[in-house]
């Protein structure tokens, strides 16, 4: 299981994070949201300690869930330094799930080469 984030910690873990963060958006009641936790374990050991994956209880974190317009359970949305790169919602199933999950490992992996261009700008 992914750590759980709440509005408390919410900008300090993911908006402020220095790497890219998986946001999952999930409630207690949702069955596919309990089914994807394989998956979306899967998904952080094939990218290593290069994306971060948390979750957030939408039942729990109401204005989380207000400010980031939720309309169905589970909404996956990527962040990277503080901006959303991808929001994934609305899915029927695992297959679903997997899908969107391979589609945003190449913008993490892209994310990855433009930061080690940028620090090798930079120095």
């Amino acid at each position: 299981m992914e750590p759980i984030v709440t509005e408390r910690n919410f900008t300090q873990e993911v908006l402020a994070s220095p790497i890219p963060v998986l946001v999952h958006f999930w409630a207690p009641w949702c069955g596919l949201c309990k089914l994807i936790n394989p998956q979306l374990q899967k998904f952080q050991s094939q990218l290593g300690g290069n994306v971060k994956l948390v979750g957030i209880n939408a039942d729990s974190n109401f204005k989380l869930a207000n400010a980031y317009h939720l309309t169905s359970l589970p909404t996956l949305i990527l962040f990277e330094d503080g901006q959303i790169l991808h929001r994934l919602e609305n899915f029927r199933g695992r297959d679903d799930v997997w899908q969107a999950l391979q589609a945003i490992s190449f913008t993490c992996a892209t994310s990855r080469v433009r930061s080690r261009q940028y620090q090798t700008h930079s120095v």
